[in-house]
């Protein structure tokens, strides 16, 4: 496919230097400074992991060339969220806060283990990124704690600092930002006289990029909609 990258950091760096391999062609790379570039190309797919600011014109440019969007840009609100599920009635959206087949796995987990333990351990979630590295909390561990409670039963905690009293119904959730970690995301049942620690380790950015082509590649030929990780895994076939 002829795809065109939005973002010039690492992440859009390493989509345009694999993409030959996975057999896709970047034909232009293009940002909030220059979001012209693309705009006179014809292209199959727009693959978009830079910043929340750029979504509203990204949605506009996919949907007047009725072209793929693959989008892993985090720190994203409501209404952001919003757009995405409405572009993608008017072209195919594939969104994920992880492009990591590991990650899908451990949501699967989440999902299972959790109604079994909730009632006895107390919850935590930390993750550790790299200090260039924007939001917070990642939109990763925002999404491990939606697997652990679709149905907002228990108070989300983000940090704890000074005098917090005793822990009520909550799952805490903290964020560590330095050096060049890729991504780390540890869940934590906490019980007594025992625990139970899952950690999921990201070694490089390219577990991310390499998502993404099986993400793009997934996508062909599929109609309007919108699409996730649970898609791509078969989950939802």
């Amino acid at each position: 496919m002829r795809v065109i990258v939005i973002g010039r950091g690492k992440m859009g760096t390493l989509l345009s230097e694999s993409a030959a391999a996975h057999g896709h062609e970047v034909i232009a790379m293009a940002d909030a400074a220059n979001q012209d570039e693309g705009k006179p190309l014809d292209c199959d797919a727009v693959i978009d992991f830079s910043h929340p600011d750029n979504l509203e014109w990204v949605c506009a440019y996919v949907r007047a060339r009725h072209c793929v969007l693959i989008c892993g840009t985090t720190g994203l609100n409501d209404a952001q969220k919003q757009l995405l599920q409405q572009t993608a009635q008017a072209c195919p959206v594939f969104y994920s806060a992880n492009f990591s087949y590991g990650i899908a796995m451990l949501e699967k987990m989440l999902e299972m283990l959790t109604p079994l333990l909730k009632e006895d351990f107390d919850m935590e979630v930390v993750e550790a990124h790299h200090g260039q590295k924007q939001d917070a909390p990642s939109g990763t561990a925002a999404m491990l704690v939606e697997a652990m409670d679709p149905h907002h039963e228990f108070k989300r905690v983000y940090g704890r600092e000074g005098f917090v009293g005793k822990r009520g119904k909550e799952i805490g959730i903290h964020a560590i930002r330095g050096g060049t970690v890729a991504g780390e995301h540890t869940v934590l049942y906490l019980g007594e006289d025992e625990s139970l620690k899952i950690t999921h380790t990201a070694s490089s950015r390219m577990i991310f990029v390499n998502g993404a082509w099986k993400a793009l590649d997934f996508m062909a030929k599929r109609p309007n909609g919108y699409y996730t990780m649970k898609d791509l895994t078969g989950e939802e076939q």
